[in-house]
């Protein structure tokens, strides 16, 4: 399956009937880091849960126990990040849900950079650069 370089996130979701419609919530987590602008007209596709990539989500969140917070990210993810501070070592710090770190070397503070992640650990990830200025 082909996925646009334009996605903004990916999540999970029921379709319900409301008045004569039926109706997607979006989580709050994706307007909190900024993927979404509620105010803002998007185009949305649905993906059958039977597809490839529902069964990947499904299969990576039950690899993980749930007693203890996940980290936000996983390893191949592409993120889209803003840098906020420069590590002891140099390099570009980005935060996203719930203050999670993503280390991004050869970034510097204020670059918004498209990032893929290479290494998850417990309380922070590695994302290397792949577009800059997004």
């Amino acid at each position: 399956m082909q996925i646009s370089d334009k996605l903004l996130c990916l999540f999970n979701a029921e379709l319900t009937e409301s008045d004569g419609g039926y109706v997607v919530e979006i989580p709050d987590s994706e307007i909190e880091t900024g993927s979404l602008d509620p105010d803002e007209t998007y185009r949305v596709a649905l993906i059958s849960r039977d597809s490839g990539a529902s069964e990947e989500a499904d299969t990576s969140s039950k690899r993980r126990p749930s007693s203890e917070p996940q980290p936000p990210v996983e390893e191949g993810e592409i993120r889209y990040v803003e840098i906020e501070d420069i590590g002891k070592q140099g390099d570009g710090i980005a935060r996203v849900e719930r203050g999670y770190v993503i280390i991004v070397p050869g970034a510097e503070i204020g670059e918004q950079v498209k990032v893929e992640v290479s290494q998850v650990k417990s309380n922070f990830a590695v994302g290397e650069i792949i577009e800059e200025s997004v």
